[in-house]
This record gives structure tokens, sequence and C-alpha cells, in this order.
């Protein structure tokens, strides 16, 4: 089927596909899923495009926003808006006068028309786009809200939006200097655009079945419907359904059996939950390669489900005191720690900190973090053994390597000129400075330019390795240490370095991957280039105005047992982060002589562990060793915290039952309804608990349904974080 798909092209053209010369991909992956056909007058930037697109973009980004700040929480993924915007256009196409207008010659006398023909694969893909750069929350929002909220500082509008726009466009103006080496070339294939491409091709090529089976729009529409009511019960209806965690409720006061198999705050063993955004958390298990479902799952249940309990149970590091999986900082009473009283005037003040308490980390948090240090050398180790010569012989090629017959197509269109992206780059650094210095930050403009260079220095590395492995190099714990270590004791500094560092990385490889999106499907580059900036600036606001909406009207917000699920986890978890490289500082948590100084020679653990398997696979080629990828192992279970045990079990579950079961035994139904079951369920979840939250939850304080299924998983010890330990009358020792 998906060769059919690729012989046919993705556009419906009048061709002599006979008489197409074959030149196509020399990848086959790409050759199956890429159409080698363009038709140069196609339209693309068209009214129809920026309204689905704009509307789309906007409703989902909002929805997105709000659901950063919930647990659990869904999200809108794009592959979800390039199932909705395509009815939508066709039905645009079908209604829409193709009356031709002229505009005076005095506005330039241009033609336009509100429907162009029909709805095409260009218009469709640069919608997507569009939701690719726009519709997930940026970054830096965690720092405006954990700035106001937990340290009580006044954040104005126009730093944020300041500080929103300068860490995502300056990723742009970076990703565009690098599209040469990353987009360009046959050999940066770009994996996961193959996904997108393929379900393209589906839609435009009107691949339904010809015996009157069940076509994918009409599935796609039946699983949301099926979704969005089912959502009910767990979301509002029967709310244990979602917090499933059954074992608890026979034993509610067995501290034990609460921390194995508790859902909020144990191990998660019980793997069962009815609520999907509890499944997805960590992302769908319906898009994710099996493989990497294996090593993600192994990583999980070696570190978490064996080391984290072996340490807790022995009292390691006083962890047997917190909660085993709570994603905030403790103080050594057993609350959360107080910033309040090592602060004075905004500052740190060791005096107070020595009086009060180090910082201590739930076994979980503290896992963590070890992990994180293991893989900031692993993935470099990984990158030298496995890819070292592949990435020496692509920079080589890069200026070389022959046009395939996509590069060749897109001579058809005017590049965007490297000057349009420079002065991106240069601009919004510009808004960065402008943030800093206007609202003092307390982050100098020395320190900024640092702060850009980790991800241009790690920009075409990590390009290179994403583009031909799916694995990116993060510069997250390098963007913590480094301003920790030159600026201790200023936690806004801290947090302004790390969101611009973090995001202008993560964006410049968003963008990357839609402009080798639009390569592929022959997208202008100039179209693509408009979309994306429209897209990202506009989204910017309409984050700005949903935070400011919800920290106005909802009470409680980031509480952690606000009644709606607002507890804000990843700012949580971002506060926490702050506190400890930001204000505390890395010296006196892992430094010589701390509590917790052993987690640093995780560097040295993670730089030998390539090693071995390295070694192994060049001496026994053919052995399973060769498939094993460590970088993945440990970078699979990073999002612990705020994500929990039930989050990895429950998804593994799924992933097991559709990846590997279902592929395996009917591989037909698989290929044709997979990803689209995961888009219908994201849609279906996503509007019943919008539809929830607007019309039962917000309104007049909300509706309440008290009964013993919205009830019982609440009177257990895993809800209310009981730990296994209590804590000593005077605290836990004060070691500093």
């Amino acid at each position: 089927m998906m060769e059919n798909d690729s012989r046919e092209g993705s556009v419906k053209m009048e061709f002599d596909f006979d008489a197409i010369d074959e030149e196509d991909s020399p990848y086959p992956e790409v050759r199956a899923s890429v159409s080698n056909i363009d038709d140069p007058d196609m339209p693309a930037l068209t009214i129809r495009m920026w309204s689905i697109g704009l509307v789309l973009c906007l409703a989902s980004n909002a929805a997105n926003t709000f659901f950063n700040f919930r647990y659990p929480a869904p999200s809108i993924v794009p592959l979800t808006l390039l199932l909705i915007s395509y009815p939508i256009g066709k039905l645009m196409a079908y209604t829409l006068p193709i009356t031709t207008y002229r505009l005076p010659r005095w506005l330039g006398g241009l033609e336009f028309s509100f429907n162009p023909g029909p709805w095409n694969v260009k218009e469709h893909v640069l919608v997507f786009i569009m939701a690719n750069v726009a519709v997930g929350p940026a970054y830096a929002l965690n720092l405006i809200v954990v700035a106001e909220k937990n340290y009580g500082m006044t954040i104005s509008f126009g730093f944020s939006i300041c500080i929103l726009l300068a860490t995502q466009l300056t990723g742009f103006g970076l990703a565009g200097m690098t599209r040469r080496f990353l987009v360009w070339p046959a050999s940066m294939v770009w994996p996961q655009n193959l996904v997108v491409c393929t379900m393209l091709n589906t839609l435009h090529a009107e691949d339904d079945d010809g015996n009157g089976g069940t076509s994918r729009f009409r599935y796609f529409m039946y699983v949301m419907c099926g979704a969005f009511i089912f959502y009910f019960l767990p979301g509002f209806l029967f709310q244990a359904l979602s917090i499933f965690s059954f074992v608890c409720w026979i034993w509610p006061n067995n501290r034990v059996v609460n921390q194995v198999f508790g859902v909020q705050n144990g191990m998660g063993v019980s793997v069962l939950t009815f609520d999907w955004t509890e499944i997805t958390f960590i992302g769908s298990p319906l898009m994710v390669p099996w493989w990497a479902q294996v090593h993600t799952m192994f990583g999980f249940v070696l570190f978490f489900w064996i080391v984290v309990p072996v340490l807790y149970y022995t009292n390691t590091w006083e962890f047997a005191h917190f909660p085993m999986y709570a994603n905030i900082a403790w103080d050594r009473f057993g609350g959360e720690y107080d910033v309040s009283r090592i602060l004075i005037n905004d500052t740190f003040n060791l005096e107070a900190y020595i009086a009060y308490s180090p910082l201590y980390l739930s076994a979980g948090y503290s896992m963590t973090y070890f992990l994180s240090f293991a893989l900031s050398t692993c993935i470099l180790v990984h990158t030298a053994l496995y890819h070292g010569r592949s990435l020496i012989n692509g920079v080589k090629r890069v200026k070389v390597e022959p046009d395939d017959i996509h590069a060749k197509l897109m001579r058809n269109y005017p590049e965007v000129p490297d000057w349009w992206y420079m002065l991106f780059l240069v601009s919004f650094f510009g808004f960065a400075i402008l943030a800093n210095e206007v609202w003092h930050t307390g982050l100098p403009i020395w320190a900024l330019l640092l702060s850009i260079s980790l991800p241009t220095l790690y920009m075409l590395p990590s390009g290179f390795i994403y583009a031909m492995t799916g694995q990116g190099v993060g510069v997250n714990l390098l963007a913590e240490i480094i301003p920790g270590a030159l600026l201790p004791g200023n936690p806004l500094a801290n947090m302004v370095f790390k969101a611009y560092s973090v995001q202008t990385l993560i964006e410049a490889s968003a963008f990357v991957q839609d402009l080798k999106l639009s390569h592929y499907v022959k997208v202008p580059p100039r179209a693509t280039f408009a979309v994306q900036t429209v897209a990202t600036i506009v989204s910017a606001f309409t984050q700005i105005g949903v935070k400011m909406f919800l920290f106005s009207s909802v009470e409680d917000m980031c509480d952690p047992h606000q009644k709606d699920g607002l507890t804000c986890p990843h700012n949580s978890v971002f506060f926490s982060a702050s506190v400890i490289w930001g204000l505390i500082g890395p010296t006196r948590q892992f430094g010589v002589g701390t509590l917790y100084h052993p987690q640093v020679f995780a560097v040295i653990v993670g730089a030998l562990l390539p090693i071995p398997f390295w070694l192994w696979q060049r001496r026994y080629p053919t052995s399973w060793v060769k498939s094993i990828n460590i970088p993945v192992i440990l970078n699979g279970v990073s999002l612990i915290p705020p994500a929990v045990g039930i989050n990895y079990s429950a998804w593994f579950a799924v992933g097991f039952g559709f990846q590997y079961l279902v592929r395996k035994g009917s591989f037909a139904w698989w290929s044709k309804f997979n990803y689209i079951t995961s888009a219908a369920m994201d849609s279906g979840t996503v509007l019943s608990l919008i539809v929830i939250f607007l019309t039962l939850e917000l309104p007049k304080g909300g509706v309440t349904l008290r009964w013993w299924g919205n009830t019982v998983h609440k009177n257990t010890l895993d809800w209310n974080g009981i730990a296994l330990r209590p804590i000593p009358t005077a605290g836990l020792p004060n070691t500093l």
C-alpha cells in the first residue's frame, strides 16, 4: 500500500506516470513515503490556508497552554490538526466562491481568490508546519510562572512577551543558518517527517477502500467521538478510573502497598488506568517505535522499579522521609522548601540558609539528576563511537553531495536569503537583551552571549544526530550548571539563562524539521518562512493571554490539590531546578562534602557505559547487542518528574498491544489505522476535557459530584503523599 502511495504521489495531477523519469531518493524509507513529483503552479499561501491554520493553531495553542498547568493532561499534537484541517479545507474548497478578485492598481493590482481550486497538499502541509512550531507552550512560560508564583516577583506583560519571542525566534534564525547542512542533503532524512508525508499521501490520494471498507477519515471520526464520550467517566463522573490504584483502595493505610501500587506518588505497578491523559502523559504509545519503547521501559524498570526502591527502603540520603516520587524540593522538617526563608532582597543569604535547612530531594527526583549527569557524557561518547565517522563524512560531503530529486525540484522556487535568517537571529537576540536590561533580571550581557553560545555550539552535532538517528543532544544540564556556577544566588538570572539556551535549541530543531518537511512536499521556502514566523509570533501572545486568564480566574492555581487538577506540574519541576542550581547553587547541592555529591560521579559512569557495548558489537557484528542504545535507555525516563510510575507502566502496556501484538498480528490494519487511532484518541479526549472544564468545572465554582467513585482514591496514603518514615521531632540533621 505504501509503495503504491509513493508511486502515485501526494498530489492529484494529470501526469503520464509511465513517462516520468524514475529518479528518486537513494533512501528506501524516503522513497516509500515521499512523492518524487511536483506541480510548481499549485497554490500554497492561500487565504483559506491562513484562515484554517491560524484558527486551529491558536485554539490548540491556547488549549495546550491550559493543559501545561494540569495533571494529568493530554496535548493536541500537530498530527491531530493535520487530520482535522483536511475536512475543513475540503469543505471550504466546496463552498467558497471561485471568483477571482483584483486589487486596485494603487494597491498593487494583485489578483486573489478565496477558492483557488481543490484543497491541496501544499496548503495542508503549511497548516501542519504552523502547528508544529506553535501548538506547544514555550519553555520560557515556566520562567514567568515560577518567578511570579514561587518567588513573588512582579512580571510585566512586556517582559513576558519579549522573553517568549526571544527564546522562540532566535532558534528560528539559527535553524535557517544551518539548513544547507541539515535540510538540503539527501542523507539528512529526518525520519519523523516520513510519518507526516505518509498521512498526506493517504489523504490526498483519496486512499479509501474500493470494496466499501472504512476510510481512514471515517474511522477517525468514530474513534474521536467515542473518546469524547468516554472521557466523561474518568474526567468527571467516575474519577477513580483515572487514579485507578485499586490495590490501594483495599489497603488504604498500608505504606508499602501504597508506595508500590500507588498512582499519585507511587511506583505504578498496578499498570491499569482508564484515563488516556495518564497513558499519553509522556507521549502517545501508538507513535513511538517498539524498539524505543522497550529501551525506555527497560530503563524505567531498572532505575525506578529496582534501584530507586532499594535506595528508598534503605533510607539512602534520607529518601525514606519523603514521598518516593514527589516532584518538589523539601526542607529538613518535611515541608516544601520555603525559599522566602533564605532570600533577603530577592537574593540568596548564606546565614539564613545555614540556619534554615539544606534542600532535600525525593528518591525519584534524585535519580533523574543522576541519569542527567550520566546522559550528559554518555550521549557524546555514544555519538563519537557509533556516529563519529558518519558525522565527519557528512560534513565533508555536505558541499559535494549530489542533489536528489527533491533538491532538484526545489530549484523551481526562490530560496530564502541567509540575511533574512541572520536578521531574525540578531533582532531577537536584541529582544533578549531588552528584556534583561529593562526589567533587570540580573543576567549580564556577557552571560546572555554565553547562553546563546550553547545552542549555537550544539546545533549542528545535535541536528546531524537527530536527522539521521532520531537522537538529539540536549543542553538542559549545562544550561543549569553554568549560570549556577557563574551567578550563584540569583535564581531569576539562572532561569533566564536556562530558558534561553534550552528553548533556542528546541525551537531550532523544530524549525529545521519543518524546513525538511516543506522540502519533501515541495513547498516554496519563502512560504514556509512566512507561516513559521507568523504562527510563532501570534502564539506567544496567545500563551501569555491564557496564562493571565487562568491565574486571575482560577482559585488555588498551582496548589498540589487544586480541585480541577491545575497543579502546574512542569512549573514545580522548573522551580525545584531553579532552587537547586540558581538559588542554592551546584556547589552547595552537589559539591564535595554535600549529601548528594556522589551523584556527580555519574558523568564518569555515563562516559564509560557505551564503550563495552560498542566493543562487543565490533567483535560480534551480528550480535543482538548492536541494537542496544544506551542514551535512549537513560533519556527515556527523563520526564520523571513530573511523570510518575503509572505514566510509564500504562504507556508501555498500551504500546505493547498496538506496536507489538497488533503490528505483528495484523500489519495491514496497523499500517492503515494505528496513527489515526492515536490522533483520534488525543482529539476526542482533548475536546471532552475542554468541554468539562468550561461547562462543569469553571462556571460559578463548578459542579462537584460527591460519591465513592470520586473520593475513594483520595482516602489513601498514596494520594496524600505519606512517606515511609516520619520526620524526627527536631527535623533531619542539618548537614550544612
